[in-house]
């Protein structure tokens, strides 16, 4: 009797440790230390400032599309371009940061923001071409917001929104959410810098992720998401999972006695 008794809870205690708990599936959860309000407004508001390798979307627009016909490419906005073609027809920020327009020539771009190069094309439009009449409207936009996410997600590899801002929860939904397996409490940010690469690490189980400098993505960051230990464990996701895993076990743990034992 104590043998069975032992046994069960033996399987009970396995049972338990092996299932995945459900406040570590549960996202941007309140917690004891949780503050009651979350500024988020200026991590929003700091702009990126472009790197090498970045695809920028540029278009010059006036009353008379004749007098900026000679700046014109194929790239004519974002709309409706597939990922290939906005590589092709996008200005690509070589290893110099630099990039190359009709008539302007190269441009140095590295380090700014989006609406300092706007600014910067402008300004050289308005002292070289064109008189203030013209009416100048030039749209600077990246050919879309590309990161890459790997490890316990739906869906892995590089990733592309048209959109200015992405966080990181837009970002996992966009890629197919989570697995069940997956850690939400150590979600690795890899992000490029001039200072070198920065790693940090994000429990989004806690609501207070939010106040993160990393909660908003930059441009080709890397996204890794770690396996929960219940994995390598391979006992089961849930309890019917860990009890048919335990069930089994002892069924080929009996039949290996008897095989051994019958005689």
């Amino acid at each position: 009797m104590n043998k069975h008794i032992f046994y069960l809870l033996l399987g009970i205690s396995v049972l338990f440790t092996s299932c995945i708990p459900t406040q570590d599936l549960i996202y941007l959860q309140k917690k004891d230390n949780s503050e009651t309000e979350i500024g988020i407004s200026a991590i929003v508001a700091k702009p990126y400032r472009l790197q090498t390798n970045d695809v920028l979307s540029i278009s010059i627009k006036a009353i008379d599309p004749k007098l900026v016909a000679i700046f014109s490419t194929t790239n004519e906005g974002v709309a409706g371009k597939s990922e290939s073609g906005l590589y092709f027809d996008g200005f690509t920020v070589d290893d110099h940061g630099n990039i190359r327009m009709p008539v302007l020539g190269e441009l140095n771009v590295i380090g700014f923001t989006l609406d300092e190069i706007r600014v910067k094309i402008e300004k050289q439009l308005l002292s070289e071409y064109f008189k203030k009449e013209a009416n100048i409207f030039v749209i600077v936009k990246l050919a879309g917001f590309k990161y890459t996410i790997n490890g316990e997600i739906g869906s892995t590899g590089t990733k592309t929104l048209f959109q200015e801002n992405v966080n990181i929860m837009e970002a996992i939904a966009n890629a197919g959410d989570i697995t069940i397996t997956g850690n939400r409490k150590a979600v690795t940010i890899i992000r490029n810098s001039p200072t070198g690469v920065q790693m940090h690490d994000l429990d989004l189980t806690d609501i207070n992720v939010m106040n993160s400098p990393y909660f908003y993505l930059q441009p080709n960051d890397y996204i890794y998401v770690k396996p929960l230990k219940q994995k390598t464990w391979g006992t089961g996701k849930t309890g019917i999972e860990s009890m048919g895993t335990i069930i089994t076990l002892l069924s080929l743990a009996t039949t290996t006695f008897f095989l051994l034992f019958k005689n």
